[in-house]
């Protein structure tokens, strides 16, 4: 097997957990390989370091598979990784739709893979695991089989532009059906928390739904039931609200009403169908609209919420636009604190790892000043169970979080 030999004073983050090698790191190879090939990595001194999947178009040079054992990965290797992966959803959360592969957090780098339902969706952005799936994903199979869970088709979404960056081309269609022949639609009713979605996994966003926020849509049902319990009334902003999950959440939970905001018509559509399909469109109203143009439009009807939801995109990527992005989470969130009643409630989350606790922490501090209200945070939680944080390894894993506060006027 080619052996890649690293510099001397370089594989720090390897050494203390990471999951990448970049290509300033390496000091020479020894042999011949393609990339996406499996290689033995050892450090300068000839100490073995692990096995991983070599691309010298990345930037990423290597991505780790193993680090301990001294044999290279092989069927039996893979089959133990994703039994590992499916036996940790059994243990922490309602499997029949949820993330099973979540990439470098369970040692599969590149690989995401969603179910919902007897369809298995995947996401492969790296040109190594792209040659392991003929291994990987019939394991996967094999293993949910055993438990009974019998998957009917499986769906690669792998059509993300940055996979250019690995010699790859997009691809999205079918990888496997149990039965040839089978005209398996490509959308799907889900249910989550007792409310049905449709999920459009062809071209909806990424693999077709967020799982990664299902813990959380189910803080807000149990506030609004909370509420209602207490005999107040429950008005509902959701901004962002893309296919309607945390607007029917709110609703199923009991609330008055609610109005949900995306700028995308298809989301719109679907987020109104969703309703119809759990029977809420008499309490949720969904508006097509730029959601920063809104709530200025809103705060000057003198509209006030009992609960706002800002549950937006992205607003950096790069750790360079960090500081534009605060910026723009600074504005929607004073927009939507201003519109809030007082003691009521503020949901907020960011889904960007660059935008860290610290930074999301002081930057609502910044807004609560700049809309005069002050805060009581009630509760803080990241993204489901079924996308685990590794330690050592957060800017592969730790991205979502998710914040619950108590709005009131600064005396």
């Amino acid at each position: 097997m080619v052996e890649v030999i690293l510099k001397k004073g370089t594989g720090r983050s390897l050494k203390s957990g990471g999951a990448f090698i970049y290509d300033n790191e390496i000091d020479c190879t020894k042999g011949e390989f393609e990339n996406g090939d499996i290689v033995k990595v050892l450090d300068f001194d000839g100490f073995f370091l692990g096995y991983g999947f070599i691309n010298i178009n990345s930037v990423i040079r290597i991505r780790m598979l193993s680090r301990f054992r001294k044999e290279p990965p092989d069927e039996t290797f893979f089959r133990e990784r994703v039994k590992a992966a499916w036996d940790l959803r059994k243990a922490v959360i309602d499997t029949s739709c949820c993330r099973i592969i979540f990439g470098e957090t369970d040692f599969l780098p590149g690989l995401t893979v969603d179910k919902y339902e007897d369809i298995l969706v995947f996401e492969c952005l790296a040109l190594g695991m792209k040659k392991l799936l003929p291994t990987v994903i019939p394991a996967l199979v094999s293993v949910l089989s055993e438990d009974g869970v019998n998957i009917r088709g499986v769906y690669e979404r792998s059509d993300a532009p940055v996979i250019r960056k690995e010699g790859l081309d997009p691809v999205k269609g079918w990888y496997f059906k149990k039965d040839p022949s089978d005209e398996i639609p490509t959308d799907i009713i889900i249910t989550e928390n007792g409310i049905r979605y449709r999920v459009d996994f062809e071209n909806g966003q990424k693999t077709g739904f967020f799982l990664d926020q299902k813990n959380n849509r189910k803080k807000l049902h149990d506030l609004v039931n909370g509420l209602k319990n207490a005999g107040e009334k429950v008005n509902v902003l959701d901004c962002f609200t893309h296919i309607g999950t945390f607007a029917l959440n709110a609703a199923k939970g009991g609330a008055d009403s609610v109005t949900a905001l995306d700028i995308s018509s298809k989301a719109i559509e679907d987020a109104r169908e969703n309703a119809s399909i759990n029977g809420l469109s008499d309490r949720v109203s969904f508006i097509e609209c730029d959601v920063f143009e809104m709530l200025p439009k809103l705060y000057s009807e003198g509209k006030k919420y009992d609960i706002v939801v800002l549950d937006p995109p992205a607003f950096t990527k790069s750790r360079e636009a960090t500081k534009r992005a605060i910026a723009g989470y600074r504005e929607i969130n004073m927009r939507g604190l201003s519109l809030v009643r007082e003691c009521g409630f503020l949901l907020t989350c960011s889904c960007s790892h660059f935008m860290t606790n610290e930074l999301f922490n002081k930057m609502m501090r910044e807004a609560a000043r700049g809309a005069k209200k002050r805060l009581k945070q009630l509760s803080f939680s990241q993204q489901a169970p079924d996308h685990p944080v590794l330690i050592n390894s957060e800017e592969n894993s730790y991205y979502l979080k998710f914040f619950i506060f108590q709005v009131m006027t600064e005396l």
